[in-house]
C-alpha cells in the first residue's frame, strides 16, 4: 500500500449503501461487535474479508405444504414470512446462509402447528394461528439476527369431494334453521288469530267490519268471482221479516 499509494487507497476504500451492513474480517476475526457502515468504509487488501448484509425486509414465500390435520383431514396450506435482519453480525457469524435457514424453518413450524388443529380450527382462526407461528419464528431465529415481522395464511385448499360434503352440511343446517324460523312464525300468528278471535267474540259488529274489510281487500285485486261469507242469524233475520210481510199483506187486502 505504501508504495502504490494513492493508487491502492482506491482499493482500500468501500462504499455502503444504506440499507446495507458489511462485516469486517480481519484475520479471519470480526473486527467488531457491530457492522459498518452506511457511507464510506477502509478495507486493507489481503488482511481484511467483508459481508454485505442487506437489513430491508424479506418476503419468504412458503410453498403449499400437504398437512394432516388433527381430525385426518388432509390440505394443502400455503403462506408468506415477513422477516428483517436486525443484526448483520449474528446473521453473518452464527449461520452459513441466513435466508435458506429461515426459509425451511418457516416451512416445518408451519406444518407443525397446522398439524395440531383441526379443520374448522384452520379455516376460522387463521389470525391466532399465523401469531403463533409468528411467536415461534421469532423466539427460534434470535440468535440469527431475525426479527419476524409479520406470518400470514395465504390459502387453504381442501378436497373437492370435502367440498362437496361441507356445502351439502352448510345447506342442511340452514334448511333447518328456515324450518324452525317457519315454526316459530306459525306458532305467533296462531296465538294472535288466538287473541283475535277471543276480541271478536266480544263483539259481533266487529266480526262485520272485519268481513267489509276483507270484502273491500278482495275487491280492489280485480278479481271476476267475490266469496262473501254470511252469518246465519242475518239470514233468518232476513227470513223472518219477509215471512212477517207476507203474512201482513192478505190482512190489508
Amino acid at each position: 500500500m505504501i508504495i502504490t499509494f494513492p493508487i491502492s487507497i482506491w482499493m482500500c476504500l468501500k462504499i455502503i449503501k444504506e440499507y446495507e451492513r458489511a462485516v469486517v474480517f480481519r484475520l479471519g476475526r470480526i473486527q467488531a461487535d457491530k457492522a459498518k457502515g452506511p457511507g464510506l468504509i477502509l478495507v486493507l487488501p489481503c488482511i481484511d474479508v467483508f459481508v454485505k448484509v442487506d437489513l430491508r425486509t424479506v418476503t419468504c414465500n412458503i410453498p403449499p405444504q400437504e398437512i394432516l390435520t388433527r381430525d385426518s383431514v388432509t390440505t394443502q396450506v400455503d403462506g408468506v414470512v415477513y422477516y428483517r435482519i436486525y443484526s448483520a453480525v449474528s446473521a453473518v457469524a452464527n449461520v452459513n446462509d441466513v435466508h435458506q435457514a429461515t426459509f425451511l424453518l418457516a416451512q416445518t413450524t408451519l406444518r407443525n402447528v397446522l398439524g395440531t388443529q383441526s379443520l374448522s380450527q384452520i379455516l376460522s382462526g387463521r389470525e391466532e394461528i399465523a401469531h403463533s407461528i409468528q411467536t415461534l419464528l421469532d423466539d427460534a431465529t434470535e440468535l440469527w439476527g431475525i426479527r419476524v415481522a409479520r406470518v400470514e395464511i395465504k390459502d387453504v385448499r381442501i378436497p373437492v369431494q370435502l367440498q362437496r360434503s361441507m356445502a351439502a352440511e352448510a345447506e342442511a343446517t340452514r334448511e333447518a334453521r328456515a324450518r324452525v324460523v317457519a315454526a316459530e312464525g306459525e306458532m305467533n300468528a296462531s296465538k294472535s288469530l288466538k287473541s283475535a278471535s277471543m276480541v271478536l267474540a266480544e263483539s259481533p259488529v266487529a266480526l262485520q267490519l272485519r268481513y267489509l274489510q276483507t270484502l273491500a281487500t278482495v275487491a280492489t285485486e280485480k278479481n271476476s268471482t267475490i266469496v262473501f261469507p254470511l252469518p246465519m242469524n242475518i239470514l233468518e233475520g232476513i227470513g223472518g221479516v219477509s215471512s212477517n210481510n207476507d203474512k201482513k199483506v192478505p190482512n190489508r187486502a
